[in-house]
């Protein structure tokens, strides 16, 4: 069977998807948006290594994550430049994540990976792309069918049109039959930062 967890179909993806990956690419299997996936990410060794050395804590709250979103990384900020509800969030916000003094906050955290590619697996194209759909606002997105369709000109025209590339289980291999669309968000949003960070959460 073609489970994600399967250590050959997990290289045989990866083989199959090596063109759109950038360099040093890992693989994690988990299930975010209620959808379990095959991620291919890349660690910020820097950042976590960071994290690790301030024993930083979990950065997963939407709040916190908006407000870092609103300051500069590595330039401090006048605390007397921010309304009264800012300066709250500001010391609200989780260890490890800023240094604040009595007069000013430096953000310090940036996300601690990109993921480059979300591969769900799918019996049917239309569950493939329901599925594959969640993750839309965060990352390029792929399904892999464990049959071919009986309308493979169908289902892979309707994947084109959502940008989600099409993987086909072919014995123990797989073949990339439609390339997914890049992923290029109109701007940085907390939940993208969220979902990283939920991923995140599983490689430690």
């Amino acid at each position: 069977m073609a489970t994600l967890a399967n250590s050959v179909i997990n290289r045989s993806v990866r083989t199959a998807s090596a063109a759109l990956l950038e360099a040093g690419a890992q693989t994690q299997v988990a299930s975010l948006q209620g959808v379990e996936a095959l991620f291919f990410y890349r660690l910020d060794s820097a950042e976590h290594a960071r994290r690790r050395h301030a024993a930083a804590a979990r950065l997963d709250r939407m709040v916190a994550l908006e407000t870092l979103l609103a300051l500069p990384v590595g330039i401090p900020v006048p605390l007397a430049l921010l309304d009264a509800s800012q300066r709250r969030a500001v010391r609200a916000l989780p260890a490890g994540c800023a240094d604040r003094d009595r007069t000013s906050v430096i953000r310090r955290a940036v996300r601690p990976a990109r993921i480059d590619l979300a591969v769900v697996r799918a019996t049917g194209w239309r569950q493939g792309l329901r599925d594959a759909g969640r993750f839309a606002p965060f990352c390029r997105r792929a399904m892999l069918l464990t049959r071919r369709p009986a309308h493979l000109d169908e289902a892979l025209a309707e994947a084109d049109f959502y940008g989600i590339g099409v993987f086909l289980a072919i014995g123990d291999g797989v073949e990339m039959v439609l390339e997914p669309a890049p992923y290029r968000p109109l701007r940085h949003t907390a939940a993208a930062w969220c979902f990283v960070e939920e991923l995140y959460q599983l490689l430690r």
